[in-house]
């Protein structure tokens, strides 16, 4: 087998998942969400398991009795001043997860949660904003460095064959859509390995982010995120934390504007229309990531928190993560400031030691195969991981706003 001219070195490592959790194409993990963790395309250690093998619990928080502490979205009008770029989200309390039929495994079971107030970027972090920080420190990506065999061999199945030194070559995974339509179980059919493909050359060697600086960067790896956030005195975000960001002000809603995907015909996010992954009739005016702000903002004056690109958050993965979690919660209670949990496990990788969560979906999200750009939706992949719609966004502890007099 190959991927777009790559010979791949074996065919029969593959992982079935339990019957339970692989259903049909979109409720399934084998979705174009789910080759953010199946294809990674990071460091080293993972980034190429997806082209040799093809896919080859603990919970901390605190459980209370709540009482409903929301504020009010209008209060962010009468506060300041603010961190740059950042908006103010209040403390709270909220429904996190989806039983909907459009939830998969991972979204349920729906529970409350709280959260301490917190600042958040306005925007995903955009190319402009990394260019400083890589200016200003000298440092590389994940996908700009040369694979190591070790790292990479730890989170294969044991007796893979080392490949040719030739394959060692820096690159990320670039989305290419096919010319028509194609298997949707077969994810390799719209992913490409791209050597030279990196933040500064999305599309690969011959393209460049020269007048894009406000495109939000892609191909960064959580390691390459975390980086940027100690860099700008930030951090990344818990899962709990873009969720209540996300919903804030619209609680139980199926998207973060509302119930309805285009309500008054109206795109509020960037997603694919047409038929996936062959047909994008880019009725929102983009085939790719769009230019931060390109769309309304949420309740909470955030831009993109649906669609566009993927934004990594801190928390690892695990599958049973909201099941251990929602056992722990007295009746009428919560959990406070959950912060996911201790250890990773992720049957898409079921090799890797770590694979952290992302969220809000990206312009690759369809209603006929998935529909991630749903606040509760999630995907995973192991830390090293950098692709065409993955990126990031940062929160920061700084004190809370002073209401003004």
């Amino acid at each position: 087998m190959e991927i777009r001219g790559f010979n791949l070195l074996s065919s029969d490592l593959s992982y079935e998942l339990p019957t339970s959790v692989l259903q049909t194409p979109k409720d399934s993990l084998a979705t174009e969400d789910a080759t953010s963790a199946a294809l990674v395309s990071g460091s080293s250690a993972t980034r190429r398991i997806a082209i040799i093998a093809l896919a080859c619990s603990g919970v901390v928080f605190s459980c209370v009795a709540c009482t409903n502490t929301e504020s009010s979205p209008g209060l962010q009008a009468d506060q300041s001043p603010s961190p740059t770029g950042m908006v103010w989200v209040p403390a709270g309390e909220f429904t996190m997860g989806w039983d909907g039929p459009e939830g998969r495994y991972d979204e349920r079971p729906a529970h409350r949660v709280r959260v301490d107030g917190f600042w958040i970027d306005e925007t995903e972090v955009t190319n402009a904003q990394f260019r400083s920080f890589v200016e200003a420190t000298g440092y590389a990506t994940t996908a700009e460095q040369t694979p190591v065999w070790d790292d990479l061999k730890a989170q294969l199945p044991p007796g893979t064959p080392k490949p040719d030194d030739s394959f060692f070559v820096p690159g990320s995974l670039v989305f290419t859509p096919p010319k028509g339509k194609v298997d949707l179980r077969d994810y390799t059919q719209w992913w490409t390995w791209m050597p030279g493909a990196c933040w500064r050359c999305p599309n690969g060697p011959s393209s460049s982010i020269e007048g894009k600086g406000d495109l939000p960067v892609v191909h960064v790896s959580w390691d390459d995120a975390r980086a940027y956030a100690t860099w700008a005195g930030k951090r990344l975000p818990t899962e709990a934390e873009w969720e209540r960001a996300a919903r804030f002000g619209l609680d139980g809603q199926r998207f973060i504007w509302g119930d309805e995907l285009e309500p008054n015909g109206q795109h509020m996010a960037n997603i694919w229309q047409g038929e996936f992954p062959h047909a994008n009739t880019k009725e929102d005016q983009f085939a790719g990531p769009a230019p931060v702000r390109s769309f309304p903002p949420s309740a909470l004056g955030l831009y993109d928190m649906a669609g566009n690109i993927w934004e990594w958050t801190e928390d690892r993965f695990h599958p049973d993560a909201y099941s251990t979690r929602a056992n722990g919660i007295p009746p009428g209670g919560c959990c406070v400031n959950p912060s996911g949990p201790t250890t990773a496990a992720d049957p898409r990788n079921p090799y890797a030691s770590d694979s952290r969560v992302q969220k809000g979906g990206s312009f690759l999200c369809n209603a006929s195969y998935c529909e991630s750009y749903r606040p509760s939706a999630k995907m995973a992949a192991p830390p090293d991981t950098g692709m065409s719609h993955l990126g990031f966004r940062c929160v920061s502890d700084a004190s809370p706003p002073t209401p003004k007099e």
